[in-house]
């Protein structure tokens, strides 16, 4: 089974959820501080909503859920012979979930992702949440979330990107 996955920015995250649960006539499927997801039968859609004060209404990153990790290795290399950059974590905690997956760019710069959930974690990531809001996970920002700088440069962008 596959889903898309839509990443929302929103103002306020109860707010949000209430509205959500309406629209959609489902509960959050994961509710954690400033973090909720959707799993929608109807459409088949993974809806992740981040708090992020200021951005609301903007899309925070797009995806494709899938159910193996065999899957997100066919996605790495048929990517990558499609001559797409990608940049692949695997066993990565990002989104209170522990998670093997890849990353591509758009051409307007949307991040996609390809993903599997390997297990729940507690955590929101693998690494310490900076002051801005931001996590990062080791050897990069958590989700795929933008850099400043060279394609080496892991440092964050402007405050307000989040993980899934």
């Amino acid at each position: 089974m596959s889903r898309a996955q839509l990443a929302l920015n929103v103002d306020d995250l109860q707010e949000s959820v209430t509205f959500y649960s309406k629209l959609f006539g489902t509960e959050p499927a994961k509710l954690k501080p400033g973090y909720a997801n959707f799993a929608i039968a109807d459409p088949p859609l993974k809806l992740v909503l981040l708090e992020n004060p200021g951005k609301g209404g903007t899309i925070n990153h797009l995806g494709v859920e899938v159910d193996s990790s065999e899957k997100v290795h066919a996605e790495i290399a048929r990517l990558t012979g499609e001559g797409l950059f990608t940049d692949e974590e695997i066993g990565t905690t990002c989104c209170f979930a522990t998670q093997d997956k890849v990353w591509v760019t758009g051409p307007a710069g949307e991040k996609w992702e390809v993903y599997t959930v390997l297990a729940d974690s507690e955590t929101f990531g693998s690494s310490p949440q900076h002051l801005d809001g931001q996590q990062t996970v080791e050897g990069g920002v958590c989700c795929g979330a933008p850099t400043d700088g060279e394609a080496g440069d892991k440092q964050p962008a402007a405050a307000g990107n989040s993980c899934c």
